[in-house]
């Protein structure tokens, strides 16, 4: 079992065709600054995920393989424990990605030229995939004070009535809000009151922070429910995004079915061998190595916060309620989106998420990962410091 001290290794990445190290030249320009964008984290996967895939290849034969009950009853059995939400077997199937799963959605239950809704600042795929398949986006622009995202109802329902489906990211990313029950709720029932379809992307679901909860609108009343896609995945939760090991949740029979038809006319309703077994593992054995994540991931979310506070008063961290992912408010820095991306990678040294890459709303902030080593975390502060003295 990996205790916080694993956390605190660091894992020389370079050269492991890892997306968020060995694309650093391409995007950025320079490899000389450290990687805190890609939302996935710098720690091993858990030992027993690896054990998982390590017997199985001592098996010797890596054939073409089924989903085994075993899979969907460590999901039925994590969904009940970790969510209280019950679901069944039947209401589970494979989907190839989140992001995938998204674009499968938006495939199979609307047509080209309908209108598909999305709150930004908004995860980039969000508003790409729409007009990626002749679809238009519609956005519902969300209210950013106080340090956190809120929903401008009123505009919700003028842009929700033009359109077919509903991107849901729960949790936001960015910002990592957790939309409480009467927000849920209310998304739910102006979607209902249109025939609006709801797809919720719950990716960071089990990564919420100590104190907080997340809420699961499939859980909800058959009334809610029966209009929801969940996509969910142990991919963030335990660091194997590239096992591809995601899955849907749909409890409408009809509208199950006719996704499940979707996927197959591509031959895409089959998981990987290795991500089925990741997945199995994880979900039958990651309660406790999950409370210690979080609980690191909390600390320097903290040391994070104090630090800006004390070094850095202009830049202001708005604080997650879930994920490894912090929003920074950099607007009191008073520069536009290309000078604030030039003073953090080539001043600071730091490669972060830009904020307008987000969509409107976005402008002036800049997204950082903290899911790394604290010692990381610690350089990366320092380096923003030095950056920031010399100034401001």
């Amino acid at each position: 079992m990996n205790t916080s001290a694993a956390f605190d290794k660091k894992i020389d990445r370079l050269g492991s065709n890892s997306f968020k190290y060995d694309m650093m030249g391409k995007l950025f320009g320079t490899t000389d600054a450290i990687p805190m964008w890609v939302a996935d984290m710098d720690f091993a996967s858990p030992d027993f995920v690896l054990d998982a895939i390590r017997e199985r290849c001592d098996h010797g034969i890596l054939g073409y393989t089924l989903l085994p009950q075993g899979w969907s009853a460590a999901i039925v059995n994590w969904m009940r424990q970790r969510h209280g939400w019950n679901v069944t077997p039947q209401q589970l199937g494979f989907i190839p990605g989140i992001v995938s799963g998204l674009g499968l959605a938006i495939q199979c239950f609307s047509q080209p030229g309908d209108g598909i809704l999305v709150q930004t600042p908004v995860y980039p795929p969000f508003m790409s995939l729409p007009t990626a398949n002749d679809r238009k986006l519609v956005i519902n622009r969300l209210v950013f004070h106080d340090g956190q995202f809120h929903i401008d109802f009123a505009d919700f329902e003028r842009q929700v009535a033009t359109c077919t489906l509903f991107l849901l990211c729960n949790p936001h990313n960015p910002g990592g809000r957790i939309w409480t029950i009467d927000e849920l709720e209310r998304m739910c029932a102006i979607c209902n009151k249109y025939g609006v379809l709801i797809v919720s992307d719950e990716i960071h679901a089990d990564l919420a922070l100590p104190g907080h909860t997340h809420h699961c609108p499939g859980s909800f009343s058959p009334e809610l429910s029966n209009n929801i896609i969940t996509l969910m995945a142990p991919s963030k939760t335990f660091n194997i995004p590239g096992l591809s090991s995601s899955y849907f949740i749909i409890q409408n029979e009809a509208l199950r079915k006719q996704f499940a038809a979707y996927l197959d006319r591509a031959e895409l309703g089959y998981g990987s061998l290795f991500s089925i077994i990741a997945a199995q593992a994880a979900y039958e054995k990651g309660h406790e190595w999950l409370e210690q994540l979080k609980t690191y991931l909390a600390t320097n979310i903290e040391y994070v916060d104090s630090f800006l506070k004390q070094h850095t008063p202009r830049i202001k961290a708005c604080l997650p309620d879930a994920s490894f992912l912090i929003w920074l408010d950099c607007r009191e820095l008073l520069l536009d989106d290309h000078s604030l991306k030039h003073f953090f990678l080539k001043e600071a040294g730091l490669a972060l998420n830009a904020g307008a890459s987000f969509g409107p709303g976005g402008e002036g902030f800049m997204r950082l990962n903290i899911g790394c080593p604290r010692s990381t975390v610690e350089q990366a502060m320092e380096q923003l410091k030095v950056a920031y003295q010399s100034r401001f």
